[in-house]
């Protein structure tokens, strides 16, 4: 269900694993009572979220104070987030700005839109993957629902296993949150997760493994 990365007094990162929802299933959050279980807490506070089919690193309060902090430096978006991704279809650009905004289409589905009125932003890079592969980083400035498999499609490259976006079949949806980087009680951290489930991940280019250092594509207001 989950790897427990770090703890202190204020938060949790933990490891989630693909197939695991966060999001309250019947007045219930097994997820957050599992991970109670393991470190003692009586309660703790979910500050973001990923998709059930998405993996990685995942932070949680560990009472209301920190909660409100770290959920208000994501609002602000001062929170540098990275992802992996795989696709089995080539981008029609390797790498840019994705920018639109987004509105729910049929099922559970969204789509992009060509306004920007309260657009999605989604930068990323790509390279070949090997064996008709597309590896993908994203860097999502926003923080809107399916925002990245959403903007990949957009693209051409509907994630790997993500069934809800057309993606080709695979043993799970290869999506994945790397890396996390914030300053919480004026202390930098900076936290940096593989995949550690699925058989298609491709191996890492040397330069990803510091995605922070990386010449990321401008954003709308960067001259």
């Amino acid at each position: 269900m989950f790897s427990l990365v770090f703890q202190n007094d204020d938060f949790l990162v933990i490891d989630k694993h693909p197939g695991i929802s966060v999001h309250k299933d019947d007045n219930d959050q097994p997820l957050l009572s599992e991970v109670a279980k393991q470190t003692g807490d009586e309660k703790l506070y979910l500050i973001h979220r990923l998709d059930k089919m998405t993996s990685g690193l995942l932070l949680l309060g560990r009472h209301q104070k920190a909660a409100s902090e770290l959920s208000s430096m994501f609002a602000d978006k001062t929170v540098q987030k990275f992802y992996l991704a795989v696709s089995a279809k080539k981008p029609n650009k390797k790498q840019g700005t994705i920018i639109g905004d987004m509105t729910k289409s049929r099922r559970s589905m969204w789509k992009l839109l060509s306004t920007k009125t309260n657009p999605a932003i989604t930068q990323f890079f790509s390279t070949s993957g090997g064996e008709g592969k597309r590896l993908f980083l994203c860097k999502p400035y926003t923080g809107k629902t399916h925002q990245i498999r959403v903007a990949l499609k957009s693209v051409g490259s509907s994630i790997l296993g993500d069934e809800t976006y057309s993606g080709a079949g695979a043993d799970r949806g290869y999506l994945h949150a790397f890396a996390l980087r914030f300053s919480h009680g004026g202390e930098a951290f900076s936290f940096q997760q593989m995949p550690s489930i699925g058989n298609e991940w491709p191996e890492l280019p040397e330069e990803w493994q510091t995605p922070e250092t990386l010449s990321w594509p401008k954003l709308p207001h960067q001259k």
